[in-house]
């Protein structure tokens, strides 16, 4: 569950950034109908230290038709400092663009999309862009499929696709320094939250900052799930987990009622023979964890290595069921276990203070 939250994160990040700041008008629609204009909040940005990186984008509605198929989607035009370096790796056929100077016809499109649309590498494509004013002629443009990306996504994957932002620009009437938005990328995702607000305090008052949990909630409430599942299984594996114990403590104590009336008798008080089947108890959940940590991090290694248990990307959001191997997490988990489970034995342990040695011995 950790590493399916952590993967769905990242991939959301790598498309819009941790943060993204723009005008109030603009998060009304999937385009951005006014530039952002920051001024000397901009050079606040750079500033904080958790911030990692800054890229500026603009996004434009659309529609594409080719052959006897069409698809409404929405252009993300991105400048020479978009971050390749995170979306990168989501790129299955091509190459990442190269923004410079001129205007590149040249774009980046989904599976998704080149599958609807049987576009592939190459291949030339009509986009008609709405103007607000819907008497007005819209806007046309030509691209070239240069690459093909797909990040299991699939709100996004089958929305955006990826070009040179002076359409846009031009489009829209703005200069080579005006954008639509400002993307944020963090050090830390755990800031997230503080840094937002910090922002959203140093920014003038017609400028938004958004985070990518408020840009998306239904994803995170969804993610927000994981946590109380997560609890809810630790829980009921400590419980079960801690009961087995008890029984197979009982169990030893009863098998060993005879040893436990002689050593009585040779003087053995009822907290020593406690403490016997409590280090007795001790070792077995240790031996156990050992055994169950050895097989959950066999698993984990099979997994990353081979992605054998598979996930539907349309439900999950990826399509290989990922692990975050964190060391603290697991010593902590272990620890807690460990210490749980010797702690439901503390109280059935009592149970040999019942036992007289007269009749134990008897019955031997």
């Amino acid at each position: 569950m950790l590493g399916c939250k952590k993967t769905i994160e990242t991939k959301i990040s790598s498309f819009f950034g941790h943060i993204s700041i723009s005008n109030f008008e603009n998060n009304t629609s999937f385009s951005s109908i006014s530039p952002i204009s920051l001024s000397l909040d901009y050079k606040k940005l750079h500033n904080n230290s958790e911030i990692i990186h800054i890229q500026n984008v603009a996004y434009k509605s659309g529609l594409i038709v080719n052959k006897n198929s069409f698809e409404g989607v929405v252009f993300k035009g991105i400048s020479s400092d978009f971050n390749w370096s995170s979306f990168s790796k989501y790129i299955r056929k091509g190459k990442i663009m190269t923004i410079n100077e001129t205007v590149s016809n040249q774009v980046i499109i989904s599976e998704y999309l080149s599958k609807k649309l049987s576009l592939d590498l190459n291949d030339k494509f009509k986009a008609t862009f709405f103007k607000p004013n819907s008497t007005s002629i819209p806007n046309e443009r030509i691209f070239e499929v240069s690459g093909i990306f797909s990040s299991g996504l699939i709100e996004f994957d089958e929305t955006y696709f990826i070009g040179d932002i002076k359409h846009i620009q031009k489009m829209n009437k703005w200069n080579s320094n005006q954008f639509g938005n400002v993307e944020i990328f963090l050090k830390n995702y755990s800031q997230l939250e503080k840094v937002s607000n910090q922002l959203y305090k140093k920014t003038s008052a017609e400028i938004n900052v958004l985070s990518i949990v408020n840009r998306f909630p239904e994803i995170f409430n969804w993610m927000a799930l994981f946590d109380i599942n997560v609890l809810l299984i630790i829980i009921i594996m400590i419980l079960v987990g801690g009961i087995n114990m008890i029984t197979a403590l009982l169990v030893t104590v009863l098998e060993k009622t005879s040893i436990i009336g002689v050593l009585k008798t040779l003087g053995s008080s009822n907290k020593s023979m406690r403490t016997i089947f409590l280090i007795n108890g001790a070792y077995l959940i240790s031996l156990g964890l050992v055994i169950g940590n050895f097989i959950a991090l066999g698993l984990i290694f099979i997994q990353n290595y081979t992605g054998f248990i598979k996930l539907d990307p349309d439900t999950y959001y990826v399509s290989e069921l990922p692990f975050d191997f964190n060391l603290m997490t697991l010593l902590i988990l272990n620890i807690s276990v460990l210490l749980f489970c010797f702690t439901m034995l503390i109280i059935p342990s009592f149970i040999i203070s019942k036992i007289s040695p007269s009749e134990s011995i008897k019955i031997k």
